[in-house]
């Protein structure tokens, strides 16, 4: 009996740094899944549904997305309200990696069906253990409900 490929984990990150600490992090979690790493929201919605740069790679939903609110082009909170608006991408998993505090964005991603929000603290080894352990869970755990 063969298994499905694994799914990949979508992380969409403008600052590389951050973006290097949450792929060591993901990598430290021995997780099999392939990770890919775009730098926006506007190249995130090309990927997620396979078209521009990303129109030639594997058919196929992420595991998890993991989402920067803050982002130049089209920032995250715009990326979640349109893969719940998206029939084919709503149940996504949607994980925000933030280092905003503010209220409004935690409201706001709650109200658009965010999965979890994790503050991304100036601690990297609380970063770490937060990315390693939601990597484990997302893509070990998580299986998106079959569609209708």
């Amino acid at each position: 009996m063969s298994h499905p490929p694994l799914r990949t984990i979508l992380l969409v990150e403008d600052s590389l740094a951050d973006a290097e600490m949450a792929l060591d992090a993901l990598h430290e979690a021995n997780l099999a899944n392939p990770i890919v790493h775009v730098e926006d929201g506007v190249d995130a919605m090309d990927w997620l549904h396979r078209r521009g740069a990303f129109a030639l790679r594997p058919a196929g939903d992420p595991a998890v997305v993991l989402l920067d609110i803050k982002m130049p082009r089209m920032d995250g909170l715009e990326v979640l309200k349109r893969m719940r608006a998206d029939e084919h991408l709503r149940r996504v998993p949607v994980v925000i990696l933030s280092s905003s505090r503010e209220e409004r964005d935690l409201a706001r991603s709650w109200d658009l069906g965010v999965n979890a929000y994790v503050i991304k603290p100036v601690d990297v080894d609380q970063f770490f253990t937060a990315v390693r352990t939601l990597g484990q869970f997302w893509a070990v755990l998580n299986q998106a409900p079959e569609q209708p």
